[in-house]
């Protein structure tokens, strides 16, 4: 797990998840809305919201793609989505039910009367965004939820694929990766302090 693709439809958690997954693995995490809005943040007094230009994100996405350790949570575009799919090794896609998402968004407005929702540029829209997710939900399942489920099922051949689709399986996920990290650092701490052996196994 070295470059990892995070998606799903609006209001499934995927920054919180994000966020998460970056402190357990060490993973540099690039919030797409942070590079596509200057200095990481909206700008109320510009009418684009301060938004990079559509070559420069372009631009920015590619080098991203280039390097060798990451996270990617957000969207932008089908074309710049599955670019990302194609880079990553791991796809992580949290696939959770209408209800749930609807619900969620809504938690997050409440929540973003007092603080900026994790993973957010700050000062964002919260009312303008949130009334846009509740739109977003309907037609990402639409048209997009389909193609999601069918990348998952066809890309498991060469990329580490994980369908969450409950918060119960989210939580499994990190406890997963979790244990996972502790096992592989012990593995690489006992490697750096055991002494040398010889080919016959006797201490060198």
């Amino acid at each position: 797990m070295e470059k990892v693709a995070i998606f799903g439809n609006a209001g499934a958690g995927k920054s919180t998840l994000a966020k998460q997954l970056a402190a357990i693995t060490g993973l540099p995490l690039y919030p797409l809305d942070t590079i596509k809005f200057r200095a990481g943040r909206y700008r109320p007094e510009e009418k684009d919201g301060g938004e990079v230009s559509q070559e420069e994100y372009q631009n920015l996405h590619a080098d991203l793609l280039k390097r060798d350790r990451w996270i990617i949570d957000g969207y932008d575009s089908v074309a710049s989505a599955w670019q990302r799919f194609d880079a990553a090794d791991t796809l992580v896609y949290i696939d959770l039910p209408l209800l749930t998402l609807y619900r969620w968004v809504t938690k997050r407005l409440v929540k973003g009367l007092f603080r900026n929702p994790v993973g957010w540029p700050e000062n964002s829209p919260i009312w303008s965004s949130t009334l846009s997710g509740y739109r977003v939900i309907r037609l990402c399942h639409q048209h997009l939820t389909p193609k999601y489920r069918q990348l998952v099922a066809s890309a498991s051949s060469d990329k580490r694929i994980h369908h969450l689709r409950s918060p119960a399986e989210i939580r499994s996920f990190l406890e997963a990766v979790s244990k996972e990290k502790l096992k592989s650092d012990a593995d690489e701490t006992r490697k750096t302090t055991e002494p040398p052996r010889s080919p016959t196994g006797s201490v060198v």
